[in-house]
């Protein structure tokens, strides 16, 4: 199960997030970034993943910098509602948020980065400029479109579908030959937001994949 908890980052702001914790002792921590609907009960589903595979998870609420309690449908006025509220968020806020975060996982074990869609591109910009043990990036969204230049400083997987339309191929193949050593999966079949069960875009098998491919690439390079 993920709980509630209230995190402080260092400029004082109070945030809302989701933790999940493993049974045993963890064999790392995640931070995990939502998309554009905010901290939805998909991202709440996928701490109580990652603690059952035996890390702690916390996924910040980060539009509480902006409102409380912003979360938005998938259909509808969703996607633009959400859009919007991204879009005012500023990159000195949400950087102070995954470091709050990343600071209360547990002390000495690996810390990894993660976000899907729009939080995926966040995810990447954190692992160029904070300190984590390895990225798991699901579908960064605009990575070649606006952080290309930035380099993740440690090792990072990224899953992408080849019907993406919001990343298509040949962005894809762009962030591959520009960052050679980042590992990036393609799955056929799979547009944007196909691990969330929760979007009409969902392929079962693909998210299976991705999630099998996640923790074998961490198993591979996190100390043991």
């Amino acid at each position: 199960m993920y709980r509630s908890i209230e995190i402080v980052a260092a400029d004082g702001h109070r945030l809302k997030a989701w933790r999940a914790d493993p049974d045993d002792v963890p064999r790392g921590g995640v931070v995990v970034l939502h998309a554009i609907y905010g901290l939805t009960s998909h991202i709440g589903d996928v701490c109580r993943r990652w603690a059952s595979a035996g890390y702690t998870a916390i996924a910040p609420q980060l539009y509480d910098r902006i409102g409380e309690d912003l979360v938005f449908p998938y259909d509808g006025e969703g996607p633009a509602a959400g859009t919007e509220c991204y879009g005012k968020l500023e990159e000195p806020g949400i950087l102070a948020d995954i470091t709050a975060c990343a600071a209360a996982l547990p002390a000495g074990a690996p810390r990894i980065i993660s976000g899907f869609c729009t939080g995926g591109t966040w995810a990447w910009v954190a692992a160029a400029k904070q300190r984590f043990d390895a990225q798991v990036n699901f579908y960064g969204s605009h990575v070649f479109s606006l952080k290309l230049a930035e380099k993740p400083q440690c090792p990072t997987v990224m899953h992408y579908g080849d019907s993406d339309h919001i990343a298509p191929l040949a962005d894809i193949e762009a962030i591959r030959a520009a960052h050679p050593d980042v590992l990036v999966h393609v799955y056929p079949g799979g547009g944007h937001a196909f691990f969330n069960p929760e979007q009409n875009r969902y392929h079962a098998a693909n998210a299976e994949h991705a999630w099998v491919n996640s923790l074998a690439f961490l198993d591979s390079v996190l100390p043991r």
